[in-house]
């Protein structure tokens, strides 16, 4: 009789342990699961972002070395996408997405677009943030790092400004002066603010200066006239 207790009691015991042990195995995979689909959705997120960061900088002709980083960067994300869902439609759809942007080239005009410029500052505000932290988490030396976040802070101010002048341009081909003069203006502002040296900006400050004058010279008003060191003062800045 006591056999039988002990071997009831035994029965009941594997049961449990079981019954844990298949808990533990549904708990497990359950949570492997979420992990790796809240991962797979991150990747997604990050790949598409870097890809379209990459995609601009090709456009509007960024440095090399800042166009070889970021693209090591996307092959990262890219390989471990393909590590946790090799077969899938994603890795299929960021393999494409990658193809596209591998066979990018450098524009040869300016945006021409206020919709393609906004799009562009986002993605170019985007690769100045990933580089920081790149340097944050020492994959780039903060040296490098703040130096690349100034090339791309310059590329964005020099790519607003080329844009204006390609707007300027197409209207000036369609006689619409004042509208070309206003993109121009614009665009001398642009340059105004920006806080390079003024070295940097001079050349371009020159060319927009001189598309400028064509269509509204400047006028002598003599030495020392308030109109003249206006002049002076934003093409000095």
């Amino acid at each position: 009789m006591l056999s039988d207790n002990l071997i009831y009691v035994l029965l009941i015991a594997g049961v449990g342990l079981a019954a844990l042990a298949v808990n533990y195995v549904v708990t497990t995979r359950e949570a492997h699961n979420k992990f790796r689909s809240d991962r797979l959705k991150w990747l997604r997120q990050q790949s598409e972002h870097t890809l379209n960061a990459l995609a601009i900088l090709k456009e509007v002709g960024c440095r090399a070395d800042i166009v070889d980083k970021l693209n090591q960067h996307a092959m990262s994300l890219i390989e471990e996408i393909s590590a946790l869902a090799p077969d899938s439609d994603l890795m299929a759809e960021i393999a494409r997405n990658k193809e596209s942007t591998d066979r990018i080239q450098k524009r040869s005009q300016g945006l021409e677009s206020d919709r393609a410029v906004r799009r562009a500052q986002i993605y170019l505000n985007y690769a100045e943030k990933l580089l920081l932290e790149m340097g944050n988490k020492g994959r780039l030396t903060p040296q490098l790092a703040r130096s690349y976040q100034q090339e791309l802070y310059w590329l964005n101010v020099s790519m607003v400004t080329e844009a204006h002048m390609t707007q300027a341009e197409r209207l000036l081909k369609s006689g619409e002066k004042h509208g070309a003069l206003a993109h121009y203006k614009h665009a001398k502002a642009v340059l105004v603010r920006a806080t390079v040296p003024q070295q940097q900006k001079k050349p371009l400050q020159d060319r927009l200066q001189a598309e400028i004058d064509k269509l509204q010279p400047r006028r002598d008003y003599g030495a020392g006239a308030l109109a003249d060191s206006i002049d002076d003062y934003l093409g000095g800045q």
